[in-house]
């Protein structure tokens, strides 16, 4: 007999194996990758969301803290084929709800099918259909969390580096990795990791070489105080963005974006360069991309599967950004030069 159950959105229920109890409600979407568990299972980019791999054995090189992007597990739940003891230990030991023992190639096509959905779960000796059912019926759309940024990011600012030598480098931390600001420390840079709220005020206090707007979660129209900070700032300092960074610099500066069908998730998606025909591959966890960059961003590279905007720059007013994750945690190193890119920008200031 099932112990776990999992409810889709149009309220079909798929039986699994509890691996570690509870419920949990969310968006569920999927990851192609086989390595790298433990970076995705601490993205905070991956809040609010039920996570399902669609690598059908999780877990079989163990569980080290060293990997983590962030100090918790940030998906609502974990979804396998089949989870190894040492991730249903930590997942269980986080609070955070993992079943296993059913068919993640049908719950993939069904989210490739139907796009990105609601979920709710139900799991342990206590669980039912019924309770599966009302977590979905209480879940809300990931546009629904506008409070989302509180979430994931730091409290007060945190300083990293502090003796390094080169760029002063202001984070606005929409739920940074710490393979972000690993990536710049490793290039001597200081970094100050500034709340998602943070105010031009704020970021000015350490006179800054480069403003940089992390990933997070969700949708990007729900981190305003980062947008009006770009607005504020553009032309008076270098710009650059990763992932919900590039949306948020885009909507800023009179660009759109929009809600995918069931995003870009994995390590392996394709971006062509458009002034140098290179291809490179990236690791990428996002939900909204940018439809429109407006007259003041350039698209420079795009995704080789469907063409939405990989890279966005403007040389006049030094901005780079992009919608992959370049510190390739976890993924390929193709694209780490993006670093090298914005911190020399950052010293021509």
């Amino acid at each position: 007999m099932a112990d776990a159950y999992v409810a889709l959105e149009g309220e079909r229920v798929v039986e699994a194996r509890s691996r570690a109890p509870g419920q949990a409600r969310g968006e569920v979407v999927f990851t192609t990758a086989y390595t790298g568990y433990e970076e995705s299972l601490t993205d905070p980019s991956y809040e609010e969301q039920i996570l399902t791999f669609s690598y059908p054995l999780i877990g079989n090189y163990g569980v080290r803290e060293e990997r983590f992007e962030s100090d918790r597990v940030h998906p609502r739940a974990a979804v396998a084929r089949e989870l190894t003891d040492d991730v249903a230990e930590w997942l269980e030991s986080e609070d955070v709800p993992a079943v296993d023992h059913l068919d993640t190639r049908d719950v993939v096509t069904e989210i490739r099918d139907e796009g990105a959905m609601k979920c709710g779960i139900s799991a342990g000796p206590d669980a039912s259909e019924e309770e599966a059912l009302e977590q979905l019926r209480q879940c809300k759309h990931m546009s629904d969390h506008t409070t989302i940024g509180e979430q994931v990011s730091v409290d007060e600012v945190e300083v990293h580096n502090e003796d390094g030598d080169g760029a002063t480098v202001a984070l606005v931390d929409c739920g940074a990795k710490g393979s972000i600001i690993s990536s710049l420390v490793e290039r001597d840079a200081v970094v100050h990791v500034f709340p998602h709220d943070a105010t031009r005020d704020d970021v000015e206090s350490v006179d800054p070489d480069l403003l940089f707007i992390s990933n997070g979660p969700g949708d990007p129209v729900n981190f305003g105080a980062a947008g009006e900070l770009v607005e504020q700032k553009v032309g008076e300092v270098p710009l650059a963005g990763i992932c919900l960074g590039q949306q948020v610099v885009a909507n800023a500066l009179g660009g759109e974006t929009e809600k995918m069908e069931f995003g870009h998730r994995g390590v392996n998606q394709p971006v062509r360069d458009l002034r140098s025909g290179r291809v490179v591959m990236t690791t990428q966890n996002h939900g909204y991309t940018v439809a429109d960059p407006g007259e003041k961003l350039d698209v420079t590279q795009v995704n080789v599967n469907d063409d939405t905007p990989e890279g966005l720059e403007n040389g006049d007013l030094d901005i780079i950004t992009r919608q992959y994750h370049p510190e390739a945690n976890p993924g390929p190193n193709d694209s780490l030069d993006f670093f090298d890119d914005v911190l020399a920008m950052a010293s021509k200031s």
